[in-house]
């Protein structure tokens, strides 16, 4: 499996393409604000002859979700997000007016996520993790066979995600990443919602967060 990292909007935030051999993709937290970002999105695509086939949402916070509306609607794709973050998406143009955005209302044709899901496109395999503390419904993707996790805003290079906004409750997040997310195993790379890519061998030695002995 590939995957291509964009930086978009004004936080920063990490949106992936994964794919394999056969073009099939999926697009998680597609956070294109921008025309710009959006024609981006669209000249990689194309450019690589790729053929999305699910948008992944990890959370349903404004910068991650800003451009489903436009995912959903190029490639008629549906949304896959957990049950509990879906309130995000319904609120999503409320939201992002809160913090000076003018989001697109995203698509509610979703799909819901639940630990252990297994997500199949191509010839890959993505499982689903919940890992709810930074958000209600937080979930992470990872892959068994190519060893690597989509921690969205739950774990970051050195840090955390933040756990004072509305569903955020700090003792759960330590424990989605303590009992699960750190077990997966040291050799897994991490692609998180915001910052650089790392391991969780890097997080376990270095993240003040994870107090790991």
């Amino acid at each position: 499996m590939q995957i291509k990292t964009f930086y978009f909007n004004d936080l920063r935030e990490c949106t992936y393409v994964l794919w394999d051999e056969t073009g099939e993709c999926v697009i998680v937290d597609p956070g294109c604000y921008s025309e710009s970002e959006k024609g981006r999105l669209e000249k990689f695509i194309n450019e690589n002859s790729l053929k999305p086939v699910m948008l992944l949402n990890t959370h349903g916070h404004f910068d991650h979700i800003m451009g489903n509306a436009f995912v959903s609607e190029k490639w008629g794709v549906k949304t896959y997000i957990h049950a509990d973050d879906r309130p995000h998406l319904e609120r999503a143009v409320q939201y992002s007016n809160m913090f000076g955005y003018n989001v697109e209302m995203p698509s509610l044709e979703t799909v819901n996520l639940n630990d252990g899901d297994t997500l199949s496109f191509g010839n890959s395999h993505l499982k689903v993790m919940t890992t709810p503390g930074h958000t209600r419904g937080g979930v992470s993707f990872y892959s068994e066979s190519d060893k690597f996790v989509l921690t969205g805003d739950a774990l970051f290079a050195g840090s955390i995600g933040r756990t004072d906004l509305p569903g955020g409750d700090y003792d759960q997040l330590m424990e989605s990443l303590l009992n699960k997310v750190i077990n997966l195993g040291d050799e897994y790379t991490v692609y998180p919602g915001h910052g650089p890519a790392t391991t969780i061998a890097n997080e376990k030695n270095s993240n003040p967060f994870l107090r790991y002995e």
